[in-house]
């Protein structure tokens, strides 16, 4: 290998040899053919070859797509316009990356094609993304890497049967419904700590089941059945869950995630990031994945600017959230996102597009499923000044047929509630003055089981009362209104039917002058709690509305949350790091009895883990109902155990703690008794250990004249 010699080290040479390098021509100089002096000319073509990088061998940045539809010649074009439409959307293809072979007799095309993109990876994520990619209803992609040709070619001709593993069953991750006390779960993040804990009221606190710091990087959400625990971080999500403890199954690569959602059935997991524009005229880039729950596998992501995933409710970013709303109940079938003029309905099949069309609807500003049936609500506002108005309508999936539209006049806005049976469907309506000055509120109630759907008006005896708060009973026909103007609105309970009035909406009741801003049905119905948040200092009222009467009242001061565990038994209320003091929870009995609190330094969550849906039938759950007394024998023997059990402990408590202060004043006796001959000699003899003489206690009466006026008063005002 040739010497590196540096300038400075020939400029000092040349000097020594007395060469003045200014006036060498360079170009005049010539090696000895034949002698290079070890260093390689740029014109050697040895060097070159030496240095040629090698070709790439392999095929792995090139996929097949088969099941194309066979097009004769006039067709090339437009198909082939198709597939780079597709798959360009997932990566570079190469210039003259895509080939598809012809029928050398016919000139049609072979029915597959070949696809090459720039790096390995994009190929990876179009096999992913479209394998089974519905075309049309006769050509349903099948891809594969063009590498994986050679495995398959590799296939024995003789069939050997496969290797039948033992069966190792997986955890049980509902084992926590099967507690023998029937206890629910609930978690908490206070501090840098995540924890489960079990709600053992008979304790009068709770009993921890896992313990965790640092679990999330900003929140954890549990999936709507109550079988995993996710949890957030800057790499992407995780679901936690487990037989005994909390292990992590499954992780869902998302950079930057911000927020997540599941749908009903807990078959998906959608995450969203939204990352800061590279120049201040673009607005935010939003990125969203959907996930497998189960396998991991992300079945579809959108990407775009915050624009195009808001609406006027605003969230995180400016992204409405959440972005897709599901539909069709827990069998997660359809999920959807409002447009502009569009609802775009997706199935879960292929993730495309039903009928590979939006729903078309012109102005619509907002929409809603019903939370058993794929039935969409939708909101279109007033147009022309009046002239066109708004309107309510139902919509069926996948047959996208209107079931009812009402039409609605001198409409400001509106908002729908569904009941959670999908029964019936509340609208408020917020209607404008004659003079348009003002608003006044009211109801169109749809029953949406019966026949044509029938829809009902409802108006408040005071048109102009201001609409606090709405809820529906969950799995009833009864709703709570908090209406009024003033610090003490009324709350009033009505019936979508009653025995009198079977198919008309009836009040039952109104309270007066209540401290309430809120309303929170117990999940089983019958109970609801009144609550006064804010401004209201956390007042709380429990009332039984089969009843109609209050059964307690309570106050959890400046509470900020209020949640019912899953069975409708137990109240939780919090408040959180919103507020610097009083920061912890209060878990009630469903009557109003506070069972325990517990204080929390820096308080940010709690969440009671959900349940699934019951399996037993209707007549079961009545059947049960009716003889409740018969099942519950069982709880109340269990409970008056633990009640003697903790007077047994309280009562070994005070006694060991009597103990330990007897053998602590014995102590001290004795060291008083051991130091008395030096206390005596200190004190010359006299002894201050004695008792003092008995003293008598009197009563002494002590007057003190504190002031004295004199005034003159006439024989007339003594008279009057």
């Amino acid at each position: 290998m040739a010497e590196i010699v540096s300038m400075a080290d020939i400029e000092a040479t040349a000097r020594g040899l007395g060469i003045d390098l200014s006036s060498v021509d360079v170009d005049s100089i010539a090696l000895p053919p034949g002698d290079d002096f070890g260093i390689k000319s740029d014109d050697d073509e040895d060097l070159y070859h030496e240095e040629a990088l090698e070709p790439e061998t392999g095929f792995g940045n090139v996929i097949v797509v088969d099941n194309l539809p066979v097009v004769p010649p006039e067709k090339f074009d437009k198909l082939e316009g198709v597939v780079r439409k597709i798959y360009s959307q997932i990566g570079v293809i190469r210039e003259g990356g895509l080939w598809m072979p012809l029928n050398p007799e016919t000139q049609k095309t072979l029915g597959y094609c070949f696809i090459e993109y720039n790096a390995p990876q994009e190929a990876e994520l179009a096999k992913e993304k479209t394998t089974g990619y519905k075309l049309d209803k006769s050509h349903i992609f099948a891809v594969n890497l063009f590498d994986e040709f050679e495995k398959y070619m590799k296939i024995p001709d003789e069939w050997t049967p496969a290797e039948i593993k033992p069966y190792a069953p997986g955890e049980n991750l509902q084992k926590w419904l099967t507690d023998e006390k029937a206890r629910d779960q609930f978690v908490i993040r206070a501090g840098t700590f995540t924890e489960v804990f079990w709600n053992e009221h008979r304790q009068s606190m709770p009993e921890l089941v896992y313990r965790r710091q640092h679990w999330t990087d900003s929140f954890v959400q549990w999936s709507p059945l109550g079988t995993y625990l996710a949890t957030v971080h800057r790499q992407g999500a995780a679901i936690w869950g487990g037989a005994s403890t909390f292990n992590r199954l499954m992780r869902f690569a998302h950079p930057q995630v911000k927020l997540i959602d599941f749908s009903p059935g807990e078959k998906y997991l959608i995450t969203c990031s939204h990352h800061e524009p590279s120049n201040p005229r673009e607005s935010h880039r939003v990125v969203l994945n959907i996930f497998d729950v189960r396998t991991g596998r992300m079945m579809r992501d959108f990407k775009g600017n915050a624009d195009e995933f808001s609406t006027a409710s605003g969230g995180v970013s400016g992204v409405s959230w959440p972005v897709f709303r599901w539909g069709g109940g827990r069998e997660d079938k359809f999920f959807a996102r409002l447009g502009k003029n569009l609802i775009a309905v997706y199935e879960t099949e292929t993730f495309t597009l039903i009928d590979k069309k939006s729903l078309k609807v012109d102005n619509v500003v907002d929409f809603t499923w019903s939370p058993t049936d794929p039935i969409i609500a939708l909101f279109v506002p007033e147009l022309g000044g009046g002239n066109q108005p708004a309107r309510v309508s139902l919509i069926q999936i996948p047959s996208k047929e209107e079931l009812r539209q009402k039409n609605l006049f001198s409409v400001s806005d509106i908002k729908m509630y569904w009941q959670n049976g999908g029964e019936y469907l509340a609208v408020k309506v917020y209607r404008y003055t004659k003079t348009k000055k003002s608003t006044t509120t009211g109801f169109e109630l749809f029953r949406i089981k019966e026949r044509d759907i029938p829809i009902e008006v409802l108006e408040l005896e005071n048109k102009n009362d201001k609409i606090v708060a709405f809820a529906w009973e969950p799995k009833g026909h009864r709703f709570a209104i908090i209406h009024g103007d003033g610090p003490r609105p009324d709350i009033s309970f009505y019936s979508m039917r009653t025995a009198q009035n079977t198919g008309r909406v009836s009040k039952l009741t109104t309270l007066k002058s209540k401290q309430a801003n809120a309303l929170y049905w117990s999940p089983a119905g019958r109970f609801v709690v009144l609550a006064g948040l804010k401004g209201f200092n956390g007042q709380l009222e429990f009332y039984n509305v089969d009843e109609l009467e209050t059964m307690a009242t309570g106050e959890h001061f400046m509470a900020t949350d209020i949640e019912w565990d899953p069975t409708g038994r137990y109240v939780a209320t919090s408040v959180t790091s919103v507020h610097e003091m009083e920061n912890g929870f209060y878990i009630w009995s469903f009557n109003g009895k506070l069972l325990y609190r517990i204080p929390k330094d820096h308080f940010y969550q709690f969440l009671w883990r959900p349940r699934p849906p019951t399996l037993l039938s209707p007549e079961k759950e009545e059947e049960i109902s009716k003889n409740l007394k018969k099942y519950s024998k069982k709880y109340e023997v269990e409970d008056q155990d633990v009640s003697l059990q903790l007077s047994e402990q309280d009562r070994k408590k005070r006694k060991m703690l009597q103990e330990e202060w007897d053998q602590w004043a014995d102590q001290w006796k004795q060291v008083l008794e051991e130091d008395k001959a030096a206390r005596l000699m200190l004190q010359d003899g006299e002894s201050s250990d004695e008792e003092e003489e008995e003293y008598e206690a009197k009563e002494i009466d002590y007057e003190e004249v504190v002031n004295v006026t004199e005034e003159v008063v006439t024989f007339d005002d003594l008279r009057e």
